[in-house]
């Protein structure tokens, strides 16, 4: 009896980081279990739930684990036992989870199912999907149990706006879709015309230097930005590129979107 229960302190000891992480996990069919009932070795063993979702136990018989944490378990097994054992003391330990997956899908990353090996984030778990930066973070979404939980992962991913993060749950799905349009287009009187590929933050004069910069037909001042709006109406905006390289005029270095085209026209002396 000492042995076991000494086994079961180290047990207890080496999972405890995992079981603190995991404090609120909602059990599911599969996973495996270890009760344990101090100073009733006969009452302590590992088992796995079954797809009814209940595990069958020595002297309680079936008992539903599923859908409850391991607390509210302890708690009810050990109601179960009160008029076997005195003051009984019932500790439960997810031992092994395949309740864990969440689902990634939307053609901007690499469709798959991950597994939930201790408490995640979205920021955690954006960090593991390759290539997620240049993807529609904006438009993208974590669905839970039918409902839009998050929406726009731009604030957290790319600015750092950690207040914005979120703990994944078991069975979420995280939407993360195409970037339709990554580029910034750079044409006209530049020495490479191009098109650039988009990141945060990027400006006109980063995306004209980019291209060669100006050649010795352009005309600075005569810079347009063409857009789109949420709309899809094209919109323009004139820039005077002088005026931001002569007067560090900075108001002229607009900030680029995706799908910008930049046209600089040329002089006409």
């Amino acid at each position: 009896m000492k042995t076991w229960n000494s086994v079961l302190i180290v047990i207890v000891a080496l999972l405890a980081p995992f079981a603190a992480a995991a404090g609120e996990y909602v059990i599911g069919e599969g996973d495996t279990l270890l009760i344990s009932v101090w100073g009733e070795k006969d009452l302590s063993l590992s088992v796995k739930v079954r797809p009814d979702g209940k595990v069958t136990l020595p002297a309680v018989g079936e008992v539903t684990a599923s859908n409850t944490t391991a607390r509210n378990l302890q708690a009810t097994l050990a109601s179960k036992l009160r008029g076997i054992v005195k003051n009984p003391v019932v500790t439960v330990i997810v031992m092994e989870i395949t309740n864990n997956k969440v689902y990634i899908f939307g053609g901007g990353v690499r469709a798959g199912v991950y597994s939930l090996v201790q408490r995640t984030t979205l920021l955690q778990l954006l960090c593991q999907i390759e290539d997620a930066k240049k993807a529609d973070l904006k438009r993208a979404y974590v669905l839970r149990d039918n409902k839009r939980i998050k929406t726009d992962f731009h604030k957290l991913f790319i600015q750092g706006e950690t207040s914005e993060d979120i703990t994944i749950e078991p069975n979420d799905v995280v939407f993360i879709p195409t970037n339709t349009d990554k580029n910034v287009y750079v044409m006209g009187a530049v020495n490479m015309p191009k098109f650039i590929e988009y990141r945060d933050g990027l400006t006109v004069m980063e995306a004209i230097l980019e291209a060669g910069g100006f050649t010795k037909f352009a005309n600075p001042n005569d810079t347009i930005i063409y857009r789109k709006d949420e709309q899809r109406k094209e919109i323009t905006i004139p820039v005077k590129m002088k005026k931001l390289i002569n007067d560090g005029d900075l108001k002229q270095n607009e900030k680029l979107k995706p799908g910008d085209y930049i046209v600089v026209k040329e002089s006409i002396f």
